[in-house]
């Protein structure tokens, strides 16, 4: 007894000391630092599962398929993105474009880039089946809003998160889709679309599409979705303003110099106009957590504590814009933003 009354009376003090100095910090700008939250930076946004290649499958020209299977896995809904983890390191987001029913498994698609940054190279070439990728999320920046009627633009891999959009339309519900690639066999689930589309709802053309004569005429009250190469995207976004749309590449992140207060560290950094935050804060603090450096996964994600943002990602919501942002592609709007870091 005599023992376990000692155990009781040390572990109330060190509670009552943890909260007197915790009311300390708080209460106090000067001891021993100012009161701050935690940086956010390096919180994983979702739970990484550990799921098995059981299918990679050419679907089209230059278009590989894969199915990765597990046990009780999160749902999803169409429109939804998952952080695929390549056994490189790098990590890509891929749309779902499977079944958002089936919880064994997900299937995402990805179309071979000879000159890009590497991920899907390695996803046509080095992604085997019977290994094991991880993944994170599934988390949805693309979701499908309830209308009167839709209307759909999908360039090529862009297809791939409209594909549950179509398959999940209630019956009646008027829609169109114009399905735009280099050719017909570089366009993966074109037969199934077709099927989706019956009749005359879906136009297929192969090379650059004239917006003004294949969507002349969209229903007032209807929502429109866009996804595929930023020129389709951007020439879709100036006929329709109110688009939805879902970018697999970051905007630039170029733009003009400006200066980064680092105020847990007493340090300014200089971000040019060619580089970004992330470079100029690695370059001083090189344990910063970073992962896609494009903006999607929120690896990078840090607090700002003054200046107005220059929002360029693809992920973080409003209320996280508010007081937040992913330092890999987004910029300062001013002439300088301080950072709890």
């Amino acid at each position: 007894m005599p023992k376990l009354r000692t155990l009781a009376v040390v572990a109330g003090a060190a509670l009552f000391a943890r909260r007197a100095m915790r009311h300390r910090i708080q209460v106090s700008p000067l001891w021993p630092m100012p009161a701050l939250d935690e940086p956010t930076s390096g919180r994983p946004r979702s739970r990484a599962l550990r799921l098995l290649v059981t299918s990679h499958e050419e679907v089209a020209e230059g278009v590989v398929q894969l199915r990765l299977e597990g046990h009780d896995l999160p749902r999803w809904e169409p429109g939804a993105h998952l952080d695929v983890v390549l056994p490189s390191g790098l990590v890509r987001q891929y749309s779902l474009c499977g079944d958002p029913e089936d919880t064994s498994s997900y299937t995402v698609a990805t179309r071979l880039v000879p000159d890009g940054r590497g991920g899907s190279r390695e996803v046509h070439e080095q992604v085997r089946e019977g290994m094991e990728l991880e993944v994170r999320g599934p988390r949805n920046r693309f979701p499908l809003v309830a209308a009167p009627s839709y209307v759909f633009v999908a360039g090529g891999i862009g297809i791939t998160p409209i594909l549950p959009m179509l398959r999940a339309l209630p019956d009646g519900v008027e829609w169109r889709l114009l399905y735009c690639g280099r050719d017909r066999a570089s366009m993966p689930f074109l037969e199934e679309i077709e099927k989706l589309g019956g009749g005359d709802r879906v136009t297929v053309v192969e090379g650059p599409p004239d917006l003004g004569v294949v969507l002349a005429e969209v229903p007032d009250r209807a929502a429109v979705y866009c996804c595929g190469p930023e020129g389709l995207m951007a020439a879709v976004e100036e006929r329709f303003p109110g688009v939805h749309l879902e970018r697999f590449a970051p905007r630039s992140s170029a733009g003009g110099a400006f200066e980064v207060e680092l105020r847990r560290s007493g340090r300014t950094l200089t971000v040019s106009a060619d580089s970004t935050v992330l470079a100029a804060v690695r370059a001083q603090l090189p344990d910063t957590a970073y992962s896609c450096e494009q903006g999607f996964c929120g690896t990078c994600q840090q607090r700002v504590l003054e200046g107005e943002v220059d929002h360029r990602d693809e992920l973080l919501t409003d209320a996280e814009r508010s007081d937040s942002m992913l330092i890999c592609v987004s910029r300062a709007r001013g002439d300088r933003l301080v950072l709890d870091l």
